[in-house]
């Protein structure tokens, strides 16, 4: 009986081990729209994708001018779904409402997230 206990334990074991994910490179445009904010100053990211979560902001530029603030992040991960929310001089967008969301495929992933500051209509599209 002893014995018996023994496999099923190392089954349980390998089944375990074996369910786990294979982690898959996602690269990440963030795009946010600024222009209806006045003045602009320290536009960023923060999420669960820093290391720790959310403790960190990412910082978004806009090199052309346009009111519209870029930063494209890669990062190996097994998740399907990771939130964040966008933050503007140190002040998260949407109080009180849901986070935004990435959704991921289990594979490869090349995507953009665009979206409007403090709206939580966008747009993620797979380049």
């Amino acid at each position: 009986m002893r014995m018996y206990k023994t496999i099923i334990m190392c089954l349980a074991l390998i089944s375990l081990a074996s369910c786990v994910q294979e982690e898959h490179l996602k690269t990440v445009t963030f795009k946010v729209d600024m222009t209806n904010i006045e003045p602009v100053s320290q536009v960023g990211v923060k999420g669960e994708f820093t290391n720790p979560p959310w403790k960190e902001i990412l910082p978004l530029t806009d090199t052309n001018n346009d009111g519209i603030y870029e930063l494209t992040v890669s990062q190996t991960t097994a998740v399907s779904t990771v939130e964040f929310k966008f933050v503007h001089n140190g002040v998260y967008e949407l109080s009180g409402k849901n986070n935004r969301a990435l959704h991921f495929e289990y594979k490869p992933e090349t995507l953009m997230y665009e979206g409007v500051f403090d709206n939580p209509d966008a747009k993620q599209t797979t380049k």
